[in-house]
Formats: C-alpha cells, structure tokens, sequence
C-alpha cells in the first residue's frame, strides 16, 4: 500500500510498505477514504516532537470502511463506514470508565517513556511519536485500529467523508468547548480566535442552537469563513471588541465566551468588563498552571476545557446533529488531493 512517512525534519515521502494485518483480538483493518493533515502534524514536520523514528506513518485524522475485524470485535462488520479518533481508548481502564479517554491507562504501549517526558503518560495515538506508542497513522491506503471496538465513531448512511472526516480531531475540540458552556438557546456566543479549531467552536455553537455566534479575529480569510458558518464577526485591528460586543448583545455582553490560548483568553477576559458566565477552552482537557492566577480569574465565569480526544458522548450526539441538521464540516479544509501529491 501507499502510505506518507515521515523521514527526519521536513521530509515527508509517499513510499509503499506492507499492508498492516490483524494482531490482536479487537483489532480492525480500515480501508482509508479520507485523511486529513492536521496542524499538529506540522510540529512533527517541522521536528519539534521528540519520539519520531524514520519510516514512520503520519496522520491521526482520517475515516474509512471496515475490511476486516479480529476475532474478539463484535462491535464492527466489515462494510461499515466508520470515523476514527486520534486517541486509541480501550473503553475499560479507570480513566476511560470516568470519560477521561485522553489518558487510557492501556492503549500507549510506550507509556514508561511518556512517563519520563511527560511526568505522565497519554493514552496510545495515530501518528504521533513512539512516545504515545508508535502507531502507524491514517495517512496510508490501510491503516491497523487497535482496541477498534471503542476506537471509532459509526457513520450513518446519506453522509459524505467530507462531511464527517473532521470528526476524528478537531471538531469534537471545538465542539466540546462549546458543549462544555452549556449553550442555551437564548444566548450569545464569543468567540476568540478564528482558527480552525476556532471554525469548528463556531459551527458547533450553531449547531448547539446559540441564538448569536459572534467570532473575533483580525485574518480577512479567517472573518470570511466564520461568517460562512453562521457568526457575525468583528475585526479586532479595526475595531473596538468591547464596544461592538455591547452593541451586538444591547450592552449586556454574551453570555458564554470561548477562547484559544492563554494570551488571547487575557485579550478575552482579563479586560472584559461585562458579563460573561462561562468561558469554553479548546486547549486541553485539563486547567494549565495560570488557571489559578488572577490575571485570568473572571468573576462568575467557569472555567470548562475541552480537548478533541474526550467524551464519546460529544461525538455521538455531533454526528446526530450533523445528519439531522445537514451540516458541512469541511469549511476548514483548504484543498482536497491524491494520497501521492
């Protein structure tokens, strides 16, 4: 098969390799329609992850069709149409029984030596470093789904990949930060950068039924795309936050705010003096060290931080709202080309 290796700092090469087979029980073997690059994987292009090994096969978003199941997976069939998580989870660890599937306590078969990096290893990962277990990626024509019975997100029928792809990562980031906020139907949404990640709060926050979505940012084609999903959007070069914020909400400023880093949740929050109840972070599933500090405590707001790798649920109930509501998540994708480009 075709697979993208990544052979030492900016050296990405199409090279073929054996087809991955079935090692364990649970595994699966998926035939790979769609696979997305990620800017996580830019650090590993660019050299900044430590834990690459030359040969190694990139990607951890990406979906496709089950072509063969191990003997003790009775959850998939061969034929089914499935998205899969960057995280690999075996659904039975303690940390996985809490929802906490970003640190399975099974699935990274190099976890001693997270433990020494990290201070505390993370659950297995697709194409990312034999620090999270050297599993090869989704950036191939096949690709080997260990622990598959949990590892994936089943795909209705009537849905295309364009659809759905971005399901594996960065829409449940944006889309648990948003759910975490506890969007109700009266309230207006902030949104604090225009990323993608940022792009996939915004359709998620439309999706949750936000009755307003406002984006800030200051990149023409990042303002674009947000208004392209639903939000209206203020340049922060060119005007000023605060004062379009209270003109947007009639002075009374929106009722949850998302941010992305920690400078731009300062910008966010530190010299906002309205009324936000709730702030969402995409950053993690855990509060960084400043979460604590003053320059980031807002009165009345709670702290909730999302990561793309945690609850099942927010998957599951994105995919329903996807099929019902028709929605198109490929706005964040810049091009669509062969495997061997």
């Amino acid at each position: 098969m075709k697979a993208l290796r990544w052979h030492g700092k900016k050296d990405i090469r199409c090279d073929t390799v054996p087809d991955p087979q079935i090692e364990q029980p649970r595994d699966a073997i998926i035939r790979v329609t769609s696979c997305a690059i990620c800017g996580s994987d830019l650090h590993l292009y660019d050299g900044f992850m430590p834990g690459m090994e030359p040969g190694d096969i990139m990607g951890h978003e990406f979906m496709g069709e089950v072509v063969e199941v191990g003997k003790g997976n009775t959850a998939l069939k061969v034929g089914e149409r499935v998205v899969v998580p960057f995280t690999i989870i075996c659904g039975e660890c303690e940390q996985c029984k809490r929802g906490n599937f970003s640190v399975c306590e099974r699935s990274n078969r190099n976890k001693d030596a997270a433990d020494k990096l990290f201070g505390h290893t993370t659950a297995g990962l697709f194409g990312y470093t034999h620090l999270t277990g050297g599993y090869a990626g989704g950036q191939a024509e096949y690709v080997r789904v260990p622990f598959a019975d949990k590892t994936h997100v089943k795909i209705p029928e009537g849905l295309t990949d364009e659809q759905v792809l971005f399901l594996g990562d960065i829409f449940p980031t944006g889309w648990q930060a948003a759910a975490q906020c506890d969007i109700e139907p009266t309230d207006t949404v902030a949104i604090w950068g225009a990323g993608p990640v940022g792009q996939m709060a915004i359709r998620s926050a439309v999706l949750l039924g936000a009755k307003q979505v406002i984006a800030i940012d200051c990149v023409p084609e990042r303002l674009t795309m947000a208004r392209a999903g639903g939000a209206t959007t203020i340049d922060f070069k060119n005007e000023s936050v605060l004062e379009r914020l209270k003109e947007l909400t009639r002075g009374k400023g929106p009722e949850k705010c998302r941010r992305g880093g920690h400078g731009v949740a300062r910008h966010a929050l530190h010299r906002f003096d309205l009324r936000p109840r709730e702030a969402g972070c995409d950053a993690r599933d855990r509060p960084p060290p400043c979460v604590a500090r003053d320059d980031f405590c807002v009165p009345s707001c709670r702290h909730a931080f999302g990561a793309g790798c945690l609850r099942r649920t927010h998957r599951q109930d994105s995919v329903r709202r996807v099929d019902e509501q028709g929605a198109h998540l490929a706005h964040g994708a810049d091009a669509c080309q062969p495997l061997d480009r």
